[in-house]
């Protein structure tokens, strides 16, 4: 909307009932209700959000990064309503959103795909046959997936059937599909992700690499550009291998191609994301490119502003995503009232959240309530700024990852540079939050001792102005006593 509003664009938001004082419905030009909180009943109502649509006149559709924007049915019907649609072709989110067909497409075109099948296991036999081949460790995957959903880590052939079991259950509530396959499990991979952009004119750039190896639960925690681990031979070589991804399907718009790097830099096609991504912010802080501007631009056919060459790489950025969970409650979504927030201030800092005081965070969505962006010109000065605005960012009234995220920028092996996918895992004693500091404390009683000093004052000044006489009155018996 930010960047509808630079372009003179006017923009309309749908809104479930929970989500009716939420940022984004204030920010918008106008704002529609579509149904209640659960997302079946509204984000997910396709008719719903496309009648809408027709009815405040847009010219085209931009599906965020969640709920419906990698669904080709949806883009299909867009389309069909003769309405722009702000992202690639139906046929481009099939055949990258079912991982079965993405891998073929990769070997097709000779991306590296990491070791599996080629094809849905159809029967637990094929399964065992299939894992004895491969060898262990191995990972079953949802075809469909995303997002950790349906996904198992099988160490031993003991894990084997249970975790097949609970992979393809877990798919099938998560997507509706519960289509499985195996792959090779890489040991200590780094999770790197190449930004795309391609025109329809049949020009495809990438905007270098995003590390995002700092995961929980398979879900990205905090990300980094450039990645610790990257030299510029393996960036070369693995943005020209992401461009020919994109290319393999005639890919249009913002896309996202990951991988996996091993330690010896050897890399594996992971899956295409075929949307903005939540971490595109440091991208753009990197490269000076509005992303979502340029999605816009590819949609209304006109061509990239920019050759592979004029893209340049700036400095050093760094997101967090700000949960509202407990970290010392195994990470337990905290939804609630937020009593007081402060965003924090000052050179490279950007905060993009949908929460303000008074706001009530509903139950019904994703606990990630913000993400804090910070850029430096050196890695060194990213992370000590990012702990600075981290210790600015105040929220009170529910629990946040706030303090989890500080002690991540703590960690040694962070700090050097020298971590994987594992390490939340392999420095878990250091990430344990304690009881809040003493320092935390002194912030807490000094901030309630303010407040309680502007109540005092308040309520001293309508006092005196209940109880002072009028200067009129006053200036009166000045003059009358002159008489006498």
């Amino acid at each position: 909307m930010r960047s509808c509003r630079e372009m003179g664009i006017l923009s309309v938001a749908v809104f479930s009932e929970s989500d009716r004082t939420s940022m984004h419905v204030r920010y918008a030009d106008e704002a529609y209700c579509i149904g209640p909180s659960p997302s079946n009943e509204s984000y997910l109502k396709m008719g719903t959000i496309l009648n809408v649509a027709i009815k405040a006149k847009v010219d085209a559709i931009h599906p965020g990064y969640g709920f419906l924007s990698e669904n080709a049915e949806f883009a299909r019907k867009i389309e069909e309503k003769g309405i722009l649609f702000i992202g690639p072709s139906p046929h481009a989110i099939s055949a990258m959103g079912d991982k079965l067909t993405a891998r073929q497409l990769m070997e097709h075109s000779g991306v590296p795909v990491v070791p599996g099948t080629q094809k849905s296991l159809s029967s637990k036999d094929e399964l065992y046959s299939l894992t004895q081949e491969i060898g262990y460790p191995v990972m079953i995957k949802a075809s469909a997936g995303g997002g950790g959903k349906g996904m198992r880590l099988v160490k031993n052939k003991a894990e084997l059937e249970s975790s097949y079991n609970m992979a393809k259950s877990e798919a099938l509530s998560a997507f509706g599909n519960d289509t499985v396959y195996i792959e090779k499990y890489i040991e200590s991979p780094h999770h790197i992700e190449f930004q795309i952009l391609a025109d329809k004119q049949g020009n495809t750039i990438h905007l270098f690499e995003r590390e995002c190896s700092v995961q929980r639960r398979h879900q990205k925690v905090v990300e980094e550009t450039p990645s610790p681990h990257m030299t510029p031979a393996l960036r070369k070589i693995m943005g020209e291998y992401a461009i020919k991804a994109a290319q393999s399907v005639n890919y249009v718009g913002a896309g996202t191609i990951e991988f996996l790097v091993d330690n010896k830099h050897n890399f594996y096609f992971l899956e295409m994301n075929t949307r903005l991504q939540v971490e595109h912010p440091i991208t753009e802080r990197i490269t000076g490119i509005d992303i979502v501007k340029e999605q816009i631009n590819i949609a209304d056919g006109k061509a990239l502003s920019y050759r592979q060459d004029e893209v340049i790489m700036h400095g050093h950025s760094i997101e967090c995503r700000i949960y509202a969970e407990d970290p010392q409650n195994n990470f337990m979504p905290n939804p609630g009232f937020i009593k007081h927030i402060s965003e924090p201030l000052g050179l490279g800092v950007r905060t993009d959240g949908y929460v303000y005081m008074g706001y009530e965070i509903p139950i019904h969505y994703d606990p990630m309530i913000s993400k804090l962006i910070i850029w430096a010109k050196t890695r060194d000065e990213a992370i000590a700024r990012m702990k600075r605005a981290l210790y600015e960012y105040k929220i009170t009234g529910v629990k946040t990852s706030i303090p989890f995220l500080e002690k991540i920028m703590d960690t040694p092996d962070f700090k050097n540079g020298k971590y994987d996918t594992h390490f939340i895992q392999n420095n878990a004693k250091y990430l344990q939050i304690e009881e809040p500091c003493e320092k935390e404390c002194q912030d807490i009683a000094m901030f309630v001792a303010y407040l309680d000093f502007k109540k005092k004052q308040q309520t001293q000044v309508q006092d005196n102005v209940t109880n002072k006489p009028s200067p009129w009155k006053e200036f009166g018996k000045k003059r009358n006593m002159l008489r006498f």
